[in-house]
């Protein structure tokens, strides 16, 4: 499988960097729409830990880019560009946050309480039956239960979104087994305050965008980060979910902020 896409043309200066984990492919509308003015590339993440998917986004940056990127990471890609950027600090210019999960975890009650109370009491319990197989160690979902999860998630996080016309997704092996292994290592980074520690690192200047009807507590972000880094901007959209590029009343603003953020580097 390719292990990146590029839009645009040389040399990419931009990378986005996409969700899931293991959700290959989802940030291709954003990556077109860019590179219209800019060189992008857009890494897909197949490994099966933290450490080895920032060693395959390293490999994949050094092969492909001769200077220091624009990060723009989504959902756990924005976890997975700060990150990158603790170990890696020449290879970043900026990094720009999309609908990142919260950073601490006396957040992640309201986000259940969030998500659950969108559904139907059957989806509810339904998607509560998925969850709880993502917690058990070594017991992985199969390709029907990880697409439902993600047809949960959509209705759960979504304020009006467009109907997509494309597939720009990757089918990427092993997909959920991914998700599992992945964020069970970043959830724990969380719980046990690490992740938040790691950001204190970064010296590179970092943008926050989130949405007002995201279900991931947008405080959650705005407020731990304004503590630990040095150069924090924050955006909040109204109207708008957790994937921006695809609602009909937010997307304008969304790349709005998103070009003015990588002009003003």
């Amino acid at each position: 499988m390719m292990p990146f896409r590029t839009y645009g043309q040389k040399p990419y200066t931009i990378a986005v960097i996409h969700g899931g984990p293991g959700a290959g492919g989802e940030m291709a509308p954003v990556a077109r729409q860019l590179s219209s003015e800019w060189g992008v590339i857009e890494p897909i993440q197949t490994k099966k830990s933290i450490e080895k998917q920032i060693q395959e986004l390293k490999s994949t940056i050094t092969k492909n880019c001769s200077s220091s990127l624009i990060l723009v990471g989504y959902s756990w890609g924005a976890w997975l560009s700060l990150l990158f950027a603790v170990q890696h600090k020449s290879d970043v210019k900026k990094i720009i946050l999309i609908s990142s999960g919260p950073f601490e975890e006396k957040y992640v009650d309201q986000l259940r309480t969030t998500r659950t109370n969108r559904l139907s009491k059957e989806e509810r319990a339904e998607f509560e039956t998925i969850i709880t197989k993502l917690n058990t160690e070594n017991l992985y979902q199969n390709d029907a239960e990880f697409k439902r999860l993600g047809e949960l998630g959509s209705k759960t996080d979504n304020f009006n979104p467009m109907k997509k016309e494309v597939e720009d997704e990757i089918q990427v092996k092993d997909s959920s087994e991914i998700y599992q292994l992945v964020w069970g290592e970043a959830a724990k980074l969380r719980k046990n305050g690490q992740l938040l520690e790691l950001t204190k690192s970064i010296t590179c200047p970092v943008t926050a965008i989130q949405g007002d009807y995201d279900p991931h507590p947008y405080e959650g972000v705005e407020v731990p980060l304004s503590r630990t880094l040095r150069n924090f901007k924050f955006h909040l959209i109204k109207k708008c979910g957790h994937t921006p590029w695809l609602e009909n009343e937010a997307y304008k603003e969304f790349y709005q902020i998103l070009n003015d953020e990588i002009e003003n580097v």
